[in-house]
């Protein structure tokens, strides 16, 4: 394998749905130096579809792809993009900007194949564009997301989202669920889950000894009981069990300081109670810039914070710093 022969961690990266953002975003990314100087990626995807992309680019002249069907050494060649074509799309069924069963379909089986290698350790990490949730519910692949797309194939049940930016990181209670029903969910166990995935992620990024804040649920964390128990029920609860196993941890916060304070460096993490709270304040201050990484998996696993963005499709507006700081996350966590 080639990965046996190089320093630098080989990085598959998905190209998420093919009508979508990630072909565009994929292909100005890997047309930055930068990435090459920590990793050694590989585009899984369908080469067509990049070529296509790559016709209405104003880079279309400067970039070139090589087309891979072995990770071997004498397969790579790290002056074009090298891509793992496994899904030879007519692009007469694939419109860009169209959500489609087709466009779907071929999203999962990219990340099913990154996974593979991953599990096999023929690649270092895997890094991934976005997928659309409507496209693959409509090839009959009833996921909510990446998440749990990676979750059932890797056989875990522990794991969570985590939003990192230069500026903060984010780690989610819950996801994608209604509000009623993450109103239910926020128990000590979960919590405490979460609190313990989170302080792991942060030493896998260097941090040995990791100030974690906790958010609370309710307006004010509740305001002693006033505006709502779950902060005395199981919020506290959690947070003491966590502080007595030796982790530095602080809380319940009032959800609408924590953000702020932890941008001013008081807290390394910050643990949300749902998916707007941390959402919300990741996107506001650095919505081209964050990066998602799902904690708890046997394998690294990042991804672009944005969407598919259809409607800037084949506009050559998409902008890649997103992926570029995932690549080079997912390559940090994979040399750690």
């Amino acid at each position: 394998m080639y990965k046996e022969k190089n320093k630098k961690p080989i990085i598959s990266i998905t190209m998420g749905d093919p009508a979508g953002i990630g072909p565009e975003v994929i292909i100005k990314a890997l047309h930055t130096p930068v990435i090459y100087e920590v990793s050694h990626p590989l585009v899984i995807g369908s080469l067509s579809v990049l070529e296509n992309v790559r016709k209405s680019l104003k880079i279309r002249d400067e970039v070139f792809f090589n087309s891979i069907k072995e990770l071997r050494d004498s397969d790579f060649n790290f002056s074009k993009i090298n891509v793992l074509d496994i899904e030879d799309l007519q692009l007469d069924n694939i419109k860009q900007g169209e959500i489609s069963k087709e466009g779907g379909g071929a999203s999962v089986r990219y990340v099913e194949k990154a996974i593979e290698f991953a599990i096999q350790k023929d690649v270092d990490a895997v890094v991934t564009a976005p997928i659309s949730k409507e496209a693959i519910n409509l090839a009959g692949y009833k996921y909510q997301g990446h998440t749990e797309i990676f979750a059932e194939k890797t056989g875990i049940k522990d794991f969570a989202m985590m939003l990192v930016t230069d500026d903060i990181k984010v780690i989610h209670v819950t996801l994608h669920v209604s509000m009623v029903d993450a109103c239910k969910l926020i128990k000590k166990e979960r919590i405490l889950r979460t609190i313990y995935l989170g302080y792991n992620s942060m030493q896998d990024l260097g941090i040995k000894n990791p100030r974690i804040g906790v958010a609370g649920l309710n307006p004010h964390a509740g305001e002693s009981g006033i505006f709502g128990d779950e902060e005395l029920k199981e919020i506290i609860p959690a947070v003491n069990v966590a502080r007595e196993k030796g982790i530095n941890v602080a809380g319940p916060v009032s959800p609408d300081v924590i953000f702020n304070r932890a941008m001013r460096g008081e807290y390394d993490l910050v643990v949300a109670m749902y998916h707007d709270q941390g959402h919300i304040a990741i996107k506001t201050t650095s919505f081209d810039e964050g990066v998602n990484v799902t904690v708890g998996l046997p394998i690294v696993r990042t991804s672009v914070g944005h969407g598919t963005a259809f409607d800037i499709v084949g506009k050559d507006k998409a902008n890649p710093k997103s992926l570029i700081n995932a690549i080079k996350l997912a390559s940090k966590m994979a040399v750690n």
